[in-house]
């Protein structure tokens, strides 16, 4: 009997994390039955950017990319990134207090990322610049910007220039709430339709059961992604953001994304509800 070969365009972050769940689809070590997979990686933002002009069959994003998606994308309940009571960091070379954030020139990493959104609703008249996620602890550190916001591995590395932590965004959020913060994940093409997004979305939960079943080789191929850390950094930093939520998030994930959301209208941040569909 012969396998009729599906192709599906699956995009990911070049971020250690994302590397790590990838890692049984990109190197062939689960069967997918048929499906071939072309795995592309990209920076965040971008991949925010593409998505919406419907690019890629499935992809990673920003939560807060999603509102602006919806209509064409479904999101997974697995690959989810989320931080139990931490997350974004806000950082600076100096103190200043929470009443002193909306006079300070802060660089971030995108409008359309999850941490942006989060540090809106945490203080919502602030002055930004985007600035690239990678370049932002530098800029901060050298006085081009009052203060950054952290996102990836940055959130690891700060203090080893001596810089200080105005805010965790993601301990502010489970104070609010008690639940967790949803920070990236994937969607899935609606077009797709209902057996081909179940099969993906099957073999996308098989691969992130895999590397954390497999961690030490899962771990030597996020190293190939990961911007000049040691391999005791990655390995926390994999720990933090692919567990069980990541292989399903449940209602746990589902109910703090949909909070997101409903807190984002309610603060006139979005201007419409988001109807939130999982896969």
């Amino acid at each position: 009997m012969s396998v009729i070969t599906k192709e599906i365009t699956l995009a990911h972050s070049p971020d250690s994390d994302d590397a790590f769940m990838m890692y049984a689809i990109a190197k062939g070590k689960i069967d997918t039955k048929g499906i071939n997979f072309h795995l592309t990686a990209k920076d965040i933002q971008t991949l925010n950017n593409e998505a919406g002009a419907g690019i890629y069959d499935v992809s990673a994003v920003s939560f807060a990319a999603y509102p602006s998606i919806a209509k064409d994308y479904m999101l997974t309940t697995c690959g989810g990134s989320f931080g139990d009571n931490y997350g974004p960091i806000l950082i600076s070379n100096r103190d200043f207090s929470e009443s002193e954030l909306s006079k300070i020139r802060i660089a971030i990493p995108g409008k359309l990322t999850t941490a942006y959104l989060t540090l809106r609703l945490f203080q919502p008249e602030l002055n930004v610049v985007e600035h690239p996620f990678h370049e932002i602890i530098p800029a901060v550190a050298s006085g081009e910007f009052d203060a950054g916001l952290l996102i990836h591995e940055g959130q690891l590395t700060y203090k080893e220039l001596g810089l200080k932590k105005i805010v965790d965004l993601g301990q502010w959020w489970h104070q609010e709430t008690n639940l967790p913060l949803p920070l990236g994940g994937n969607v899935i093409r609606r077009a797709l339709g209902p057996d081909l997004i179940h099969e993906t979305v099957a073999l996308l939960k098989k691969s992130i059961a895999y590397s954390l079943e497999h961690r030490e080789e899962g771990l030597k191929y996020a190293m190939e992604f990961a911007r000049d850390m040691k391999a005791d950094m990655i390995d926390r930093y994999v720990s933090m953001y692919v567990n069980e939520l990541t292989v399903d998030c449940g209602s746990t994930g589902c109910d703090a994304v949909r909070l997101l959301f409903t807190e984002a209208h309610r603060k006139g941040i979005l201007s419409e509800p988001v109807q939130v569909d999982f896969a």
